[in-house]
Protein backbone atom coordinates (compact mmCIF):
# COMPACT_ATOMS: atom_id res chain seq x y z
CA UNK A 1 0.00 0.00 0.00
CA UNK A 2 2.41 2.62 -1.20
CA UNK A 3 0.03 4.25 -4.01
CA UNK A 4 0.23 8.17 -3.14
CA UNK A 5 -2.01 10.95 -3.92
CA UNK A 6 -4.76 9.17 -6.56
CA UNK A 7 -7.72 9.61 -4.30
CA UNK A 8 -8.18 5.77 -3.52
CA UNK A 9 -9.13 4.22 -0.40
CA UNK A 10 -5.56 2.63 -0.23
CA UNK A 11 -3.70 5.53 -1.10
CA UNK A 12 -1.75 7.47 0.97
CA UNK A 13 -1.87 11.41 1.60
CA UNK A 14 0.32 12.97 -0.59
CA UNK A 15 4.35 13.44 0.49
CA UNK A 16 3.61 17.29 0.60
CA UNK A 17 0.44 16.39 3.32
CA UNK A 18 2.28 14.66 5.30
CA UNK A 19 5.51 16.69 6.01
CA UNK A 20 5.34 20.10 7.04
CA UNK A 21 6.19 21.62 4.37
CA UNK A 22 4.32 24.55 3.43
CA UNK A 23 3.15 25.23 6.80
CA UNK A 24 3.11 28.70 7.72
CA UNK A 25 5.85 29.32 11.14
CA UNK A 26 2.52 30.79 13.35
CA UNK A 27 0.47 27.10 12.56
CA UNK A 28 3.34 25.27 13.68
CA UNK A 29 3.68 27.14 16.66
CA UNK A 30 -0.10 26.19 17.14
CA UNK A 31 0.25 22.85 16.73
CA UNK A 32 3.33 22.98 19.50
CA UNK A 33 0.99 24.63 22.23
CA UNK A 34 -2.10 22.44 21.42
CA UNK A 35 0.19 18.85 21.84
CA UNK A 36 1.87 20.62 24.98
CA UNK A 37 -1.98 20.78 26.39
CA UNK A 38 -2.56 17.77 26.13
CA UNK A 39 0.71 16.37 27.37
CA UNK A 40 0.25 18.72 30.20
CA UNK A 41 -3.69 17.51 30.53
CA UNK A 42 -3.06 14.12 30.37
CA UNK A 43 -0.32 13.92 33.47
CA UNK A 44 -2.65 16.65 35.19
CA UNK A 45 -6.04 14.24 34.64
CA UNK A 46 -3.55 11.21 35.65
CA UNK A 47 -2.08 12.74 38.57
CA UNK A 48 -5.61 14.42 39.88
CA UNK A 49 -7.20 10.45 39.76
CA UNK A 50 -5.25 9.74 42.37
CA UNK A 51 -4.59 6.34 41.15
CA UNK A 52 -0.52 7.27 40.33
CA UNK A 53 0.82 7.58 44.12
CA UNK A 54 4.00 6.84 45.62
CA UNK A 55 6.35 4.69 43.69
CA UNK A 56 3.86 4.23 41.22
CA UNK A 57 4.42 8.28 40.38
CA UNK A 58 6.51 7.85 37.86
CA UNK A 59 4.39 5.77 35.37
CA UNK A 60 2.45 8.54 33.96
CA UNK A 61 5.57 10.26 32.83
CA UNK A 62 6.89 7.24 31.26
CA UNK A 63 3.77 6.18 29.65
CA UNK A 64 4.06 9.65 28.15
CA UNK A 65 7.16 9.93 27.39
CA UNK A 66 6.24 6.15 25.17
CA UNK A 67 3.48 7.85 23.75
CA UNK A 68 5.70 10.66 22.52
CA UNK A 69 8.08 8.65 21.01
CA UNK A 70 5.97 6.82 19.55
CA UNK A 71 4.08 9.50 17.68
CA UNK A 72 7.06 11.03 16.47
CA UNK A 73 7.87 7.16 14.87
CA UNK A 74 4.26 7.12 13.46
CA UNK A 75 5.37 10.57 12.01
CA UNK A 76 8.23 9.23 10.33
CA UNK A 77 7.07 6.26 9.38
CA UNK A 78 3.78 8.00 7.93
CA UNK A 79 6.07 9.85 5.73
CA UNK A 80 7.84 7.02 4.25
CA UNK A 81 4.47 4.74 3.77
CA UNK A 82 5.25 2.47 6.05
CA UNK A 83 1.47 1.06 6.95
CA UNK A 84 1.91 -1.84 9.36
CA UNK A 85 4.80 -0.25 10.99
CA UNK A 86 2.87 2.56 11.46
CA UNK A 87 -0.34 1.15 12.63
CA UNK A 88 2.32 -0.65 15.07
CA UNK A 89 3.13 2.70 16.47
CA UNK A 90 -0.07 3.99 16.50
CA UNK A 91 -1.25 0.56 18.52
CA UNK A 92 1.71 1.53 21.48
CA UNK A 93 -0.17 4.84 21.92
CA UNK A 94 -3.86 3.28 22.26
CA UNK A 95 -2.01 0.36 24.32
CA UNK A 96 -0.35 3.08 27.01
CA UNK A 97 -4.62 4.79 27.16
CA UNK A 98 -6.15 0.64 27.69
CA UNK A 99 -2.92 0.39 30.91
CA UNK A 100 -4.14 4.35 31.62
CA UNK A 101 -7.72 3.01 32.18
CA UNK A 102 -7.01 -0.38 33.49
CA UNK A 103 -5.21 1.81 36.29
CA UNK A 104 -8.68 3.79 36.60
CA UNK A 105 -7.50 6.67 34.94
CA UNK A 106 -10.07 7.20 32.62
CA UNK A 107 -9.89 10.50 31.05
CA UNK A 108 -5.97 10.11 30.47
CA UNK A 109 -7.49 7.00 28.62
CA UNK A 110 -10.06 8.83 26.49
CA UNK A 111 -7.75 11.48 25.47
CA UNK A 112 -5.05 9.29 24.46
CA UNK A 113 -7.71 6.66 22.26
CA UNK A 114 -9.29 10.10 20.72
CA UNK A 115 -5.56 11.20 19.56
CA UNK A 116 -5.06 7.87 18.14
CA UNK A 117 -8.56 7.95 16.11
CA UNK A 118 -7.87 11.34 14.67
CA UNK A 119 -4.33 11.05 13.69
CA UNK A 120 -5.39 7.10 12.16
CA UNK A 121 -7.94 9.74 10.14
CA UNK A 122 -5.72 11.96 9.36
CA UNK A 123 -2.42 9.97 8.12
CA UNK A 124 -3.00 6.55 6.90
CA UNK A 125 -4.63 5.53 3.70
CA UNK A 126 -8.53 5.15 4.38
CA UNK A 127 -8.81 1.56 4.08
CA UNK A 128 -6.40 1.33 6.82
CA UNK A 129 -7.94 4.30 8.69
CA UNK A 130 -11.42 3.71 8.95
CA UNK A 131 -10.74 0.52 10.72
CA UNK A 132 -8.16 1.46 13.07
CA UNK A 133 -10.32 4.53 14.11
CA UNK A 134 -13.44 2.69 14.46
CA UNK A 135 -11.47 -0.15 17.07
CA UNK A 136 -9.72 2.29 18.98
CA UNK A 137 -12.95 4.07 19.61
CA UNK A 138 -15.25 1.12 19.99
CA UNK A 139 -13.00 0.41 22.70
CA UNK A 140 -13.47 3.79 24.17
CA UNK A 141 -17.35 3.69 23.89
CA UNK A 142 -17.49 -0.16 24.95
CA UNK A 143 -15.92 1.45 28.64
CA UNK A 144 -18.05 4.36 28.21
CA UNK A 145 -21.78 4.27 30.33
CA UNK A 146 -23.08 6.63 28.42
CA UNK A 147 -25.47 5.19 26.32
CA UNK A 148 -25.36 6.55 22.40
CA UNK A 149 -23.85 9.46 22.91
CA UNK A 150 -20.34 7.66 22.82
CA UNK A 151 -20.77 6.76 18.78
CA UNK A 152 -22.42 10.05 18.08
CA UNK A 153 -18.71 11.57 19.61
CA UNK A 154 -16.89 8.66 17.63
CA UNK A 155 -18.63 9.86 14.63
CA UNK A 156 -17.75 13.52 14.99
CA UNK A 157 -14.07 12.51 16.42
CA UNK A 158 -13.55 10.35 12.56
CA UNK A 159 -14.62 13.73 10.81
CA UNK A 160 -12.22 16.22 12.72
CA UNK A 161 -9.65 13.90 11.60
CA UNK A 162 -11.19 13.23 8.06
CA UNK A 163 -11.07 17.38 7.49
CA UNK A 164 -7.44 17.42 9.21
CA UNK A 165 -6.73 15.06 6.95
CA UNK A 166 -8.46 17.15 3.73
CA UNK A 167 -6.88 20.47 4.85
CA UNK A 168 -3.11 18.71 4.88
CA UNK A 169 -4.08 17.79 1.61
CA UNK A 170 -4.76 21.21 0.01
CA UNK A 171 -1.83 22.51 1.60
CA UNK A 172 0.07 20.05 -0.17
CA UNK A 173 -1.14 20.74 -3.40
CA UNK A 174 -0.85 24.62 -2.93
CA UNK A 175 3.13 23.97 -2.12
CA UNK A 176 3.09 20.99 -5.40
CA UNK A 177 1.74 23.96 -7.71
CA UNK A 178 3.72 26.89 -5.96
CA UNK A 179 6.71 24.38 -6.71
CA UNK A 180 5.28 23.55 -9.93
CA UNK A 181 5.25 27.53 -11.08
CA UNK A 182 9.05 28.19 -9.42
CA UNK A 183 10.74 25.54 -11.78
CA UNK A 184 8.63 26.62 -14.44
CA UNK A 185 10.15 30.37 -14.08
CA UNK A 186 13.04 29.00 -13.43
CA UNK A 187 12.74 26.96 -16.42
CA UNK A 188 11.60 29.56 -18.78
CA UNK A 189 14.55 32.16 -17.27
CA UNK A 190 17.63 29.95 -17.94
CA UNK A 191 15.27 29.48 -21.41
CA UNK A 192 15.54 32.91 -22.19
CA UNK A 193 19.18 33.61 -20.87
CA UNK A 194 20.20 30.57 -23.54
CA UNK A 195 18.29 32.59 -26.42
CA UNK A 196 19.82 35.64 -25.48
CA UNK A 197 23.20 34.06 -25.35
CA UNK A 198 22.13 32.57 -29.02
CA UNK A 199 21.80 36.39 -30.34
CA UNK A 200 24.38 38.25 -29.07
CA UNK A 201 26.35 35.33 -30.37
CA UNK A 202 24.44 35.40 -34.15
CA UNK A 203 24.67 38.91 -34.05
CA UNK A 204 28.50 39.39 -33.49
CA UNK A 205 28.96 36.68 -35.71
CA UNK A 206 27.36 38.35 -38.62
CA UNK A 207 29.46 41.28 -38.11
CA UNK A 208 32.58 39.82 -37.68
CA UNK A 209 32.02 37.04 -40.97
CA UNK A 210 31.02 39.90 -42.53
CA UNK A 211 33.87 42.09 -42.17
CA UNK A 212 37.16 39.61 -41.89
CA UNK A 213 35.75 37.37 -45.17
CA UNK A 214 35.87 40.70 -46.87
CA UNK A 215 39.53 41.54 -45.66
CA UNK A 216 40.91 38.06 -46.54
CA UNK A 217 39.24 38.33 -50.02
CA UNK A 218 40.81 41.47 -50.96
CA UNK A 219 43.90 40.54 -49.15
CA UNK A 220 44.25 37.44 -51.18
CA UNK A 221 43.55 39.72 -54.24
CA UNK A 222 46.76 41.77 -53.25
CA UNK A 223 49.15 38.63 -52.96
CA UNK A 224 47.97 37.42 -56.20
CA UNK A 225 48.76 40.89 -57.57
CA UNK A 226 52.12 40.73 -55.83
CA UNK A 227 53.10 37.48 -56.70
CA UNK A 228 51.77 38.36 -60.64
CA UNK A 229 53.91 42.10 -60.30
CA UNK A 230 51.94 44.69 -60.54
CA UNK A 231 52.64 48.03 -60.15
CA UNK A 232 52.55 49.80 -56.55
CA UNK A 233 49.21 51.83 -57.19
CA UNK A 234 46.90 48.48 -58.39
CA UNK A 235 48.17 47.20 -54.94
CA UNK A 236 47.03 49.74 -53.16
CA UNK A 237 43.89 50.16 -54.22
CA UNK A 238 43.32 46.33 -53.49
CA UNK A 239 44.74 46.82 -49.83
CA UNK A 240 41.96 47.83 -47.95
CA UNK A 241 41.52 45.82 -45.14
CA UNK A 242 42.72 48.60 -42.79
CA UNK A 243 39.71 50.66 -43.86
CA UNK A 244 37.15 46.96 -43.68
CA UNK A 245 38.61 46.43 -39.83
CA UNK A 246 37.37 50.20 -38.74
CA UNK A 247 34.10 49.31 -40.20
CA UNK A 248 34.10 46.30 -38.72
CA UNK A 249 34.78 47.77 -35.27
CA UNK A 250 32.10 50.19 -35.67
CA UNK A 251 29.64 47.79 -36.70
CA UNK A 252 30.81 45.99 -33.54
CA UNK A 253 29.95 48.78 -31.14
CA UNK A 254 26.74 49.37 -33.13
CA UNK A 255 25.63 45.61 -32.83
CA UNK A 256 26.59 45.71 -29.01
CA UNK A 257 25.02 48.98 -28.69
CA UNK A 258 21.56 47.74 -29.92
CA UNK A 259 22.26 44.60 -27.78
CA UNK A 260 21.99 47.12 -25.02
CA UNK A 261 18.85 48.91 -26.36
CA UNK A 262 21.12 51.68 -26.98
CA UNK A 263 19.73 52.75 -30.30
CA UNK A 264 18.51 55.10 -32.68
CA UNK A 265 15.05 54.56 -34.28
CA UNK A 266 15.09 52.63 -37.18
CA UNK A 267 13.83 55.70 -39.71
CA UNK A 268 16.99 57.37 -38.17
CA UNK A 269 19.19 54.72 -38.17
CA UNK A 270 18.55 54.51 -42.39
CA UNK A 271 18.61 58.01 -42.58
CA UNK A 272 22.27 58.41 -41.52
CA UNK A 273 23.21 55.22 -43.34
CA UNK A 274 21.97 56.80 -47.00
CA UNK A 275 23.37 60.14 -46.14
CA UNK A 276 27.08 59.69 -47.38
CA UNK A 277 25.79 57.82 -50.66
CA UNK A 278 24.54 60.71 -52.26
CA UNK A 279 22.36 58.39 -55.07
CA UNK A 280 20.42 56.55 -52.27
CA UNK A 281 16.71 57.46 -51.38
CA UNK A 282 15.01 56.66 -48.08
CA UNK A 283 11.57 56.55 -48.38
CA UNK A 284 9.12 55.40 -45.36
CA UNK A 285 5.25 54.77 -45.75
CA UNK A 286 2.83 53.50 -43.28
CA UNK A 287 1.58 54.33 -39.60
CA UNK A 288 5.35 54.69 -37.77
CA UNK A 289 5.37 52.79 -34.38
CA UNK A 290 8.24 50.94 -31.61
CA UNK A 291 9.57 47.77 -33.44
CA UNK A 292 10.95 45.29 -31.24
CA UNK A 293 14.66 44.66 -30.78
CA UNK A 294 14.76 41.49 -32.70
CA UNK A 295 13.12 43.21 -35.76
CA UNK A 296 15.14 46.69 -35.67
CA UNK A 297 17.90 45.09 -35.56
CA UNK A 298 17.60 42.62 -38.50
CA UNK A 299 15.81 45.42 -40.69
CA UNK A 300 19.14 47.56 -39.89
CA UNK A 301 21.33 44.79 -40.62
CA UNK A 302 19.74 43.70 -44.18
CA UNK A 303 19.80 47.55 -45.27
CA UNK A 304 23.63 47.58 -44.03
CA UNK A 305 24.24 44.27 -45.92
CA UNK A 306 22.38 45.52 -48.88
CA UNK A 307 23.78 49.04 -49.47
CA UNK A 308 27.33 47.10 -48.58
CA UNK A 309 27.06 44.76 -51.40
CA UNK A 310 25.61 47.50 -54.02
CA UNK A 311 28.64 49.72 -53.27
CA UNK A 312 30.87 46.56 -54.09
CA UNK A 313 28.76 45.05 -57.10
CA UNK A 314 27.69 48.15 -58.48
CA UNK A 315 29.35 51.48 -57.60
CA UNK A 316 27.63 54.44 -58.80
CA UNK A 317 24.03 53.10 -58.85
CA UNK A 318 21.12 54.64 -57.62
CA UNK A 319 19.68 53.09 -54.66
CA UNK A 320 16.08 53.24 -53.30
CA UNK A 321 15.24 51.98 -50.08
CA UNK A 322 11.20 51.76 -48.78
CA UNK A 323 10.56 50.72 -45.23
CA UNK A 324 6.90 50.26 -44.97
CA UNK A 325 4.69 49.73 -42.02
CA UNK A 326 2.49 47.52 -42.67
CA UNK A 327 -0.43 45.55 -40.94
CA UNK A 328 1.20 43.17 -38.13
CA UNK A 329 4.71 43.44 -40.02
CA UNK A 330 7.37 45.75 -41.80
CA UNK A 331 8.82 45.48 -44.62
CA UNK A 332 12.20 46.73 -45.91
CA UNK A 333 12.62 47.00 -49.97
CA UNK A 334 15.95 48.11 -51.45
CA UNK A 335 16.78 47.86 -54.86
CA UNK A 336 19.39 49.45 -57.24
CA UNK A 337 19.74 50.49 -60.67
CA UNK A 338 22.82 48.16 -61.44
CA UNK A 339 26.31 49.48 -61.79
CA UNK A 340 26.72 51.84 -65.93
CA UNK A 341 27.44 49.16 -68.41
CA UNK A 342 27.60 46.23 -65.82
CA UNK A 343 25.31 43.23 -66.91
CA UNK A 344 24.89 40.03 -64.42
CA UNK A 345 25.52 42.39 -61.16
CA UNK A 346 23.20 39.93 -59.77
CA UNK A 347 25.62 36.71 -61.00
CA UNK A 348 28.77 38.72 -59.73
CA UNK A 349 27.44 39.14 -55.85
CA UNK A 350 26.48 35.19 -55.65
CA UNK A 351 29.99 34.14 -57.05
CA UNK A 352 31.77 36.44 -55.27
CA UNK A 353 30.81 34.64 -51.80
CA UNK A 354 29.69 38.35 -50.57
CA UNK A 355 25.64 37.01 -50.62
CA UNK A 356 26.93 35.55 -47.38
CA UNK A 357 25.53 38.20 -45.25
CA UNK A 358 22.31 38.05 -47.00
CA UNK A 359 22.10 34.14 -46.65
CA UNK A 360 22.71 35.14 -42.86
CA UNK A 361 19.94 37.55 -42.64
CA UNK A 362 17.65 35.34 -44.18
CA UNK A 363 17.99 33.28 -41.37
CA UNK A 364 17.69 35.68 -39.03
CA UNK A 365 14.19 37.02 -40.47
CA UNK A 366 12.90 33.14 -40.59
CA UNK A 367 13.70 32.79 -36.81
CA UNK A 368 11.79 35.81 -36.22
CA UNK A 369 8.44 34.63 -38.56
CA UNK A 370 9.37 36.31 -41.40
CA UNK A 371 11.00 36.05 -44.91
CA UNK A 372 13.94 37.52 -47.10
CA UNK A 373 14.14 37.46 -50.71
CA UNK A 374 16.87 38.63 -52.75
CA UNK A 375 17.09 38.39 -56.58
CA UNK A 376 17.80 40.35 -59.77
CA UNK A 377 15.81 43.05 -61.45
CA UNK A 378 16.26 43.85 -64.27
CA UNK A 379 19.96 45.35 -64.09
CA UNK A 380 20.62 46.09 -60.54
CA UNK A 381 19.50 43.70 -57.36
CA UNK A 382 16.32 43.60 -55.36
CA UNK A 383 16.29 42.82 -51.25
CA UNK A 384 12.91 42.39 -49.93
CA UNK A 385 12.62 41.88 -45.92
CA UNK A 386 9.60 41.27 -44.03
CA UNK A 387 9.48 40.70 -40.09
CA UNK A 388 6.53 40.14 -38.04
CA UNK A 389 6.00 43.49 -35.93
Amino acid sequence: MTSQGNGGWTAWPSAEALSRLGVPRVRMVIDGVVWASMITWVLWTAYGSGVFRGAAAVVPVAGVGLCVVAAHAYERLTRLNRLLPAVGALGVVALVGAGSYAAGALSPASILWIMCAVQAMARLPLAAALPVSTAVLAAHAVNDDGGAEPAFLGIGIMIIGYALRLDAQARGAGFRLLAQERAARTAEAESAALAERARIAREIHDVLAHSLSAQMVHLEAARIQIEQGADRAQILERVAARGMAREGLAETRQALSALRGEVVAVESFLRELVAPSGGATLEVSGERRPLSAEASQTVRRVAQEALTNVRKHAPGATVRILLVYGEGEVALDVRDSGAAGAVGHAGELTASGCGYGLLGMRERAELLGGSLEAGPDGKGYAVLLRVPA
